[in-house]
Formats: structure tokens, C-alpha cells, sequence
């Protein structure tokens, strides 16, 4: 979620209008308003189906500028109860949708937002028909494109339910290996320190996030520190090397995202020749394409480079990227 330093920074001028343009993660409203509660759920889905996103309210279009929330639609958003909201949110979709509401000055005037999450389970599917239209169908899934809210596209919504199953199947495939040495009657399953006490067989298997949490004694010794979670080690500790498995990762990136940039480029133009390079370039940027992973995958040129984009999130610019089949689709759609 962002800050409300980044928040104020989306309303950033450029002269006398907004420097941000709508995006796959952020749309514009003028003022809140109860009546238009089905739009404002139709974005909720459509950011959650995609990577989240934000709602921000206070903002003319056409020109875009900031004019902040009138008394009567600030009153109506800062009366807002979380409760009631969720509740209504429950009731037209399939899935609940994670979201926190701001309020906060800018430019010496009142805006407000809300700040929608990735939903964990996708597709979040309208299970009833709202607003007046109606507004949102039963059935109906939306996802944000590039600064537009609309029905999802046969290729989106084959990526979600592909990448469902693909978790699905990795979580299992997971689960099997991590008993196999040992069989699954000779072994448990250690996912919490309370499982600890429960401990019945002389072969188990620890999830990686709690091993890290153990402190293991060589048999003979004792633990200097009373109370601390702790298992007699018997034997030795071997730890699993993890360049095998880097290897097969960027092999299986290289299969999947084939086209470098000038690749996806060349192959663009021969779809639409009247596309430029740089229109390409600018689609790329205000989308995020280059870090959505299902469009692109992060080359990076290290592992000290790539851990430090894992935590902080940022990376060279110089950082590139390869791009599969989907990125090309979602550029030349842009074009339609």
C-alpha cells in the first residue's frame, strides 16, 4: 500500500494538469458519490483480477487536474464504514477483495482513494447483476488494462486459471517431494513451533520458513538460552544447494518469454507496421510491463542483483527484460 507522501505524489502537476495519466493501476474519479457504488465495485474486481491498484477521487478529467472532493462528497466518503462497504463487496462477487480507503490534503485541497489489493485466488467473478444498466452482470470478470476497466480477454483469463493450476499443481508437487526420501508413513510434516511437541517418528520434514526459526543442538550439547525452540540435530544438517535449481529457472524464462526487445519489437511491426518504436517503449512504461510477470521476465545480469530487487523492489534501468507471446497481444491491443 502506498504512503501518503506517494499518494500526494500521484497528484503531481505538470504545469497546470496532472503529470500521472490514468494506468493499469491507477483510475481517476471527479467526487464520490453513493449512486455510483457498482463503478467504483466494477474497479475493485478489475484491480484485484490484475495487480491491484488505486482509486482516487478529487481529480477533473479532460483537462486532467486536481480540484479535490466537494464538502458533501468528502462527508460522504469519510462516513463510510468498512463494514457496510465489504459487506456489499461480499455480496456482488465471488471473492473478497482486500482494500483500505485514505483521506489526505493535497495542493491545499481534499482527496481521498482507495487502495485495492492483487486478489490470492483469481478470478473474482460477479455473482450478481448492480447498477443501473446494469452496471455489473452475474458472471461477469473484470481486469484492468492500460488506464481502462473492461470485460477480461480470452488471453488474461486463460493466465489466471492456467496460473492457478500451475500453483496448485506446484504446491502439491512440493508437498510429495519434501516426504518422499523418507516415505509418507515414516514422516511428518513440521509447519509450526507448536507441531514441535507432537513429534512421534525419528524422520521428519520442516518447512523452510520455520527451520529458519530452530535452533538445532548437536547431540551432547545443551541450549544456553531456557525456553528457546530447539531440536537435537543427530547426524549433520545438509543443506540443499540451489544452483541446479537457477539453472532450470532461467532455462524454463527462456522458453516461455523468447522475444528480447528489439525481438518483440520487430515482430510488433510486422503485425502493424504503422506502430512505432516508440509508442512501444511508452506502452511498456506506463504499464509496467517490464516487471509483470505475465508478460515479461527481469534478465538480470547477477544474483546479488536480482536479491536486491527482491528486496527493495527497485532495479538498474539498465536491467532488461524478455517478453513472451501475451506482451505482444497487450501492445498491438492497444492499437485496436
Amino acid at each position: 500500500m502506498l504512503t501518503e507522501p506517494e499518494l500526494i505524489d500521484l497528484l503531481k502537476l505538470k504545469g497546470e494538469y496532472l503529470f500521472h495519466r490514468e494506468s493499469q493501476t491507477l483510475e481517476f474519479k471527479e467526487q464520490f458519490n453513493w449512486a455510483a457504488l457498482a463503478d467504483y465495485l466494477k474497479n475493485f474486481a478489475a484491480f484485484a483480477n490484475n495487480k491491484g491498484g488505486i482509486l482516487l477521487f478529487g481529480v477533473k478529467d479532460s483537462p486532467r487536474e486536481p480540484i479535490g472532493l466537494s464538502d458533501k462528497s468528502s462527508e460522504m466518503f469519510e462516513s463510510l464504514k468498512i463494514e457496510e462497504f465489504t459487506g456489499h463487496i461480499l455480496e456482488c462477487f465471488s471473492k473478497n477483495i482486500t482494500w483500505t480507503s485514505n483521506v489526505f490534503q493535497a495542493h491545499g485541497k481534499k482527496s481521498a482513494c482507495f487502495q485495492i489489493e492483487e486478489c490470492n485466488e483469481k478470478p473474482v467473478i460477479a455473482k450478481k447483476d448492480a447498477g443501473i444498466g446494469p452496471v455489473i452482470c452475474n458472471g461477469d470478470v473484470f481486469f484492468r488494462y492500460g488506464g481502462r476497466t473492461q470485460k477480461i480477454m480470452a488471453s488474461e483469463l486463460e493466465s489466471i486459471i492456467l496460473n492457478r493450476i500451475r500453483d496448485e499443481n506446484k504446491a502439491w508437487i512440493d508437498h510429495v517431494k519434501s516426504i518422499g526420501p523418507e516415505g509418507p508413513k515414516k514422516s511428518i510434516i513440521l509447519k509450526t513451533e507448536s507441531d514441535i511437541s507432537e513429534i512421534s517418528s525419528s524422520s521428519f520434514v520442516i518447512d523452510s520458513d520455520l527451520a529458519n526459526k530452530i535452533k538445532f543442538i548437536r547431540e551432547g550439547q545443551f541450549d544456553e538460552k531456557n525456553g528457546a525452540t530447539a531440536l537435537k540435530l543427530v547426524g549433520d544438517l545438509i543443506p540443499v544447494g540451489t544452483v541446479e535449481v537457477e539453472k532450470i529457472k532461467h532455462m524454463n524464462a527462456l522458453r516461455d518469454f523468447p522475444y528480447s526487445f528489439s525481438e518483440m519489437v520487430t515482430e510488433i511491426k510486422k503485425r502493424n507496421p504503422k506502430i512505432k518504436s516508440g509508442d512501444i517503449t511508452k506502452i511498456i512504461s506506463e504499464n509496467n510491463l517490464k516487471t509483470i510477470e505475465e508478460y515479461s521476465y527481469l534478465n538480470f545480469r547477477s544474483k546479488k542483483i536480482r536479491d536486491e530487487y527482491e528486496k527493495t523492489g527497485l532495479f538498474n534501468k539498465n536491467t532488461t527484460s524478455i517478453y513472451n507471446e501475451k506482451a505482444i497481444e497487450f501492445i498491438l491491443s492497444q492499437f485496436d
